[in-house]
């Protein structure tokens, strides 16, 4: 399998994972959502769920370092870094149509094996924007309250969003956290 066939399927598996937890994927929904048996499952992924839950947050992880925490450390305009992030973050939340995978995993009971993948990931996000930030001209300390303020926002905003079924509330969120980062 190709690199491409291999991120399709790491996005059906993440689906699964988003949909399901990780407790709740169980292989049969694995391979209904893959349309791989058991075996072709344990071929491409010889250390089980783990392992697919594992490339999952990596891919993940990816896809941020690329489309977030690397335009935000190395936009020449870091106010234009700022607004890339918030437009990237609609999109790959699908507006707030889509749920955070690596939010799933640290809010459930299986936080404890992927603890290292969900800091990674949280981590890098706030250090992005508040480099951002400093480079705006926000004192150190200021400037990582507000990134992690506004990444609280924003993964508060997708479940406010999930609850309300109206996904207007994470966009309305998204507006008005990138407004607040601003505001001197």
């Amino acid at each position: 399998m190709g690199d491409a066939g291999r991120e399709g399927l790491l996005t059906a598996l993440a689906e699964v994972f988003r949909g399901h937890g990780y407790e709740g994927a169980t292989l049969a929904r694995i391979s209904e959502a893959t349309g791989l048996g058991k075996g072709s499952l344990y071929n491409f992924f010889p250390g089980g769920k783990e392992q697919m839950a594992d490339e999952v947050l990596a891919s993940i992880d990816r896809w941020f370092v690329d489309h977030i925490y690397t335009p935000l450390r190395a936009s020449a305009d870091p106010a234009t870094g700022i607004a890339a992030m918030y437009a990237a973050t609609d999109d790959y939340f699908r507006s707030g149509q889509r749920v955070c995978l690596v939010g799933v995993v640290a809010l459930g009971a299986s936080r404890d094996i992927f603890a290292a993948k969900v800091k990674t990931y949280f981590v890098g996000w706030v250090d992005a924007l508040a480099a951002a930030l400093r480079r705006l001209g926000d004192e150190k300390g200021a400037a990582r309250r507000k990134a992690e303020h506004a990444v609280l926002e924003i993964q508060g905003a997708l479940v406010i969003a999930r609850a309300f079924d109206d996904p207007k509330v994470f966009s309305r969120a998204l507006k008005e956290s990138e407004r607040r980062l601003f505001e001197k």
